[in-house]
């Protein structure tokens, strides 16, 4: 569902006038910057993770599996804070569903308990678990699994007969692969897959571990590169970063789209709201991991550096520059401090989530029915993102661009439709 605003007065030559327009371009260089800034600590981060993931099939321990989920969790940070470039960049939005794609139909890729059920009318593949079979039959035809390659996870597997959730490869398809299924419900803690899942001839356990480590090395190696393409899409002679600057008018659009789709259909309704509706803790973010305290936190502040234009660094070093604060505060300074001010209402509800489940209280504890203290602490987040979004839709108004798409989301839009 997309949700409409609409603004009266469509942005002409740029901006109004030619300082103003010297100003968005100056904005969109520094949105471009922290674009770029960010998809490369986040190849940073996943190459340390692919470094760990050898470590761990070169010699498995349960140090090794540590060290490899933690450097998962590290490489987390720099990206949640880029999903703010989705909704308004194609080129992005084309290319995410590669590497941040969920839910997943787990039991596409690996063994699974024996309630997860097996195929559906909505997924025959739901229970292939191709880490055990070296071939699958898909609409009569013989699809040969024999050998785990990154181009067979990304032309072969990933969304096998067009279903989306038979994720195959990312971020998501990894954490399984690093802690399995997390079978306790509402119940404290995570997967909990042991390390000897990747161990050697007698010492292996859950079958396979020769292809289970084939499948999470593919996984990983496919990360990195399909991050390197990324980040050169921003450089000084990327795509990304040109198409950008091809209308000033049209880039702060993409910039504020970006911001209120992640903002309200995306985070506060997908990823928060529906989750609560239903009361499942499937819908999760980071399911496996219990990590989804810091992907809401980090999408977060993904939206205020973009706002602020400024972005602290895995090596905190600094980048910063004009921003959209900049612009709305030379036109009207009282709507830059709402937006501000929503923007650290928004970051201090995401916090206290984050600060609750790191002392225990974990996400998928706050959406078990009749929790009154979790469900106060989601929608504390899910009120200030809306409350954010607002803010939003009236700097669009103010820089008088033209029609701007946000994302929206049922149990946000049309809560009664989440049910039937």
């Amino acid at each position: 569902m997309i949700r409409t605003l609409l603004t009266t007065t469509a942005l002409t030559a740029g901006l109004a006038v030619g300082a103003q327009a010297q100003s968005a371009g100056e904005v969109l260089d520094t949105y471009a910057d922290i674009a770029q800034a960010k998809y490369e600590d986040s190849l940073t981060a996943v190459r340390t993770l692919q470094d760990a993931v050898a470590t761990l099939i070169d010699s498995p321990s349960p140090e090794a599996l540590q060290t490899a989920r933690d450097a998962w969790l590290a490489a987390r940070v720099p990206y949640q804070q880029t999903e703010v470039f989705r909704f308004g960049n194609p080129i992005v939005d084309d290319w995410e569903g590669k590497v941040n794609a969920w839910p997943l139909d787990e039991g596409l890729i690996d063994y699974v308990d024996g309630a997860y059920g097996g195929p559906s009318d909505e997924n025959q593949l739901a229970a292939l678990n191709v880490i055990a079979n070296t071939s699958f039959t898909l609409s009569g035809k013989e699809i040969d699994a024999a050998d785990i390659t990154p181009a067979f996870l990304q032309d072969t597997l990933h969304e096998v007969d067009g279903i989306e959730a038979n994720v195959a490869t990312g971020y998501h398809a990894i954490e399984f692969l690093l802690w399995g299924q997390d079978l306790n419900g509402h119940g404290d803690g995570a997967g909990n897959r042991p390390w000897t899942d990747y161990a050697q001839a007698d010492a292996c356990t859950g079958g396979n571990c020769d292809r289970r480590a084939e499948y999470l090395s593919a996984a990983t190696d496919l990360l990195v590169s399909d991050l390197e393409w990324m980040a050169a899409q921003w450089t000084e002679e990327g795509d990304a970063r040109a198409a950008l600057m091809q209308d000033e008018a049209a880039g702060l659009s993409a910039i504020l789209t970006g911001m209120g789709s992640l903002s309200y259909g995306e985070q506060a309704g997908e990823r928060m709201r529906l989750g609560l509706m239903l009361n499942d803790p499937e819908e999760e973010h980071d399911c496996f991991s219990d990590n989804t305290h810091n992907s809401h936190y980090y999408d977060g502040l993904g939206i205020q550096n973009v706002y602020l234009g400024e972005y602290v660094r895995t090596d905190g070093t600094l980048v910063s520059g004009a921003s959209i604060s900049d612009l709305v505060a030379a036109k009207n300074p009282d709507l830059d401090a709402e937006m501000q001010t929503r923007l650290s209402e928004t970051m201090k509800a995401l916090g206290r989530i984050k600060t609750a489940a790191e002392a225990g209280f974990h996400y998928d504890q706050m959406l078990e029915r009749g929790n009154d203290a979790g469900e106060q602490l989601v929608m504390g987040g899910v009120d200030a993102l809306i409350t954010q979004t607002r803010s939003i839709e009236r700097i669009v108004a103010e820089l008088e661009l033209d029609t701007i798409e946000f994302e929206g989301s049922d149990s946000l839009d049309d809560p009664t439709a989440v049910f039937q």
